[in-house]
């Protein structure tokens, strides 16, 4: 990752993300579950998209940048303790940046006024049939959280560095309820499995930053 002042990297990365608007439902590019597995798959959801936004956490620390993750609830229907970023589905009348800001507070309890948002990232479509913007902003120190219990089981971060190195991520596969097989970005940091969407929006945000394709 390029070394800047954190001043020059708020800007940096702001240079390379969308403004803060609804994109993501006016189309245009976007990364998605099927990018590996062309065609998709069998029991994909269909019908219109269902918009949902997330947070990409980036907390300043002395030792450099990190991102702000979770790990889901076991008592959850779906995606039952997968490492996930902050975020959940847009409710009516809301901007998708704000659906971030609104979910990361109700999930984490992180305070919409420690994020300083700089942009927004590249959509990115899941095989549940959900079309999720990514908003990115940078998190001030001062801030304190507390996990949901019915959606969060942990909180942790994550060095931004070590995210935006694609050395760090594989190619992976699995199999579905169907008996089909998907093909899934993922990457390990200590013991913390990160894959499928999550991986996917990650790796999106480093093409956006680094101009580089990694499909």
């Amino acid at each position: 990752m390029n070394h800047f002042s954190p001043r020059h990297l708020r800007d940096w990365i702001a240079e390379h993300l969308d403004p803060l608007h609804d994109h993501a439902v006016e189309g245009g590019q976007r990364r998605s579950d099927f990018d590996l597995t062309p065609g998709g798959w069998a029991d994909a959801a269909a019908g219109p998209l269902k918009s949902a936004a997330v947070l990409i956490g980036l907390v300043e620390r002395e030792a450099g940048v990190n991102v702000l993750l979770t790990r889901r609830s076991d008592t959850l229907r779906s995606h039952t303790g997968q490492v996930a970023l902050p975020g959940g589905r847009q409710d009516p009348g809301e901007r998708l940046w704000e659906t971030a800001l609104r979910e990361a507070h109700e999930e984490v309890g992180l305070a919409p006024h420690f994020v300083d948002l700089v942009g927004l990232s590249t959509p990115y479509q899941t095989g549940s049939g959900y079309l999720i913007t990514p908003a990115v902003g940078f998190v001030r120190p001062g801030f304190s959280l507390q996990p949901n219990p019915d959606e969060v089981a942990d909180i942790f971060e994550t060095p931004f560095g070590f995210l935006m190195d694609p050395s760090n991520y594989e190619e992976r596969e699995g199999q579905l309820p169907s008996g089909e097989k998907r093909r899934f970005y993922a990457t390990t940091h200590e013991d913390r499995y990160i894959w499928g969407a999550t991986a996917g929006i990650l790796r999106a945000l480093y093409e956006r930053l680094y101009g580089a394709s990694l499909a």
